[in-house]
């Protein structure tokens, strides 16, 4: 059996983008090798109040399981539960370079919009490395936006298993067919985001029927009127296609040929959109009336995830000649 490690940060009420690209992947392939958990310690790289982050991190875990992740047939686990994350961070930064690091996209984007920015921001992918590695990760789910992240990891390893012993899975990156990337409702050529979308732009897990339907409706599209799947000239409504066909399964090109009026595309799709996530959301409000409930969830699955993190960090730390 392949297996499965991926995680989210929990810096905010996840979105549509991250459900399709990513949770609703994952709740399909759970399986005993498979581990999801909470990257809290990324989440440290940000300005975020304690307070915020523990209400932030609950949240998350309600989401995973509301959506359908199922502890007893995955691992569901917090990244700051499982020591050996930051201990296999220090010698994966013993083996990476300043210049590999600084060359990360995201480093350069979000380091240019302030001064002072955290040295976790230079060095976290290489704590994202070690996420992976640790668990002998064969596949990663991943969106365009980690890919570079994901050859670093790839990178890391074969340098780590070249120098100092065959130690470490080379991962390979596994990504959705439609809606890997999830566009923003009013600029489509910009990611969905739990940040620096507009108000009217991102359509929440949490958001409730007619907050939905009013972000569909006003989304932006063109003026020819004519429902075609074409990234290039109609990015608008190749955004509302790919949405639709990952709810429905279906491709976006099937989902076009279906009709000649966005009118009636974003009709049918508000109230796909708002089908699928009913269940998840009255899931999601049962569990966070439980809060110890889901610590219990977690702290289960950190046991899991200290007993495989363990066995490969000892592994890693014995080939650099560590006692």
């Amino acid at each position: 059996m392949v297996r499965i490690l991926s995680g989210m940060q929990p810096s905010g009420t996840l979105h549509i983008g991250n459900y399709l690209g990513a949770l609703k992947q994952w709740v399909e392939a759970q399986s005993s090798d498979a581990f999801y958990c909470v990257v809290d310690l990324h989440a440290l790289t940000l300005e975020i109040d304690p307070a915020t982050l523990r209400s932030q991190t609950l949240d998350l875990i309600a989401t995973y399981l509301a959506a359908g992740l199922d502890p007893e047939i995955c691992t569901i686990f917090l990244q700051s539960e499982v020591p050996y994350h930051a201990q296999m961070n220090w010698l994966l930064e013993c083996v990476a370079t300043y210049g590999e690091l600084s060359r990360m996209t995201q480093f350069k984007e979000k380091s240019t919009r302030k001064t002072g920015y955290r040295v976790g921001l230079l060095t976290y992918p290489v704590l994202m490395a070690g996420d992976i590695l640790l668990y002998e990760t064969a596949e990663v789910p991943v969106g365009d936006d980690q890919r570079q992240h994901l050859e670093l990891t790839r990178v890391l390893a074969e340098r780590f298993n070249n120098r100092y012993g065959p130690t470490f899975v080379v991962p390979v990156g596994v990504q959705p067919k439609v809606a890997a990337r999830v566009m923003d409702l009013q600029e489509p050529t910009r990611k969905m985001s739990k940040s620096i979308s507009s108000p009217m732009g991102s359509i929440f897990v949490t958001d409730s029927a007619s907050e939905i339907d009013k972000k569909i409706k006003k989304a932006v599209t063109d003026t020819d009127n004519e429902v075609r799947y074409d990234w290039e000239k109609k990015p608008g409504i190749s955004n509302l296609l790919e949405i639709y066909s990952s709810f429905s399964n279906e491709t976006p090109q099937a989902v076009a040929e279906r009709y000649t009026r966005y009118g009636d595309l974003k009709n049918d799709l508000s109230a796909l959109v708002v089908e699928s996530l009913a269940p998840i959301q009255k899931r999601y409000d049962e569990l966070m009336a439980d809060p110890v409930e889901l610590r219990a969830v977690v702290t289960r699955g950190a046991l899991k995830a200290n007993e495989v993190a363990g066995e490969v960090y000892r592994r890693a730390a014995h080939a650099m000649g560590l006692i």
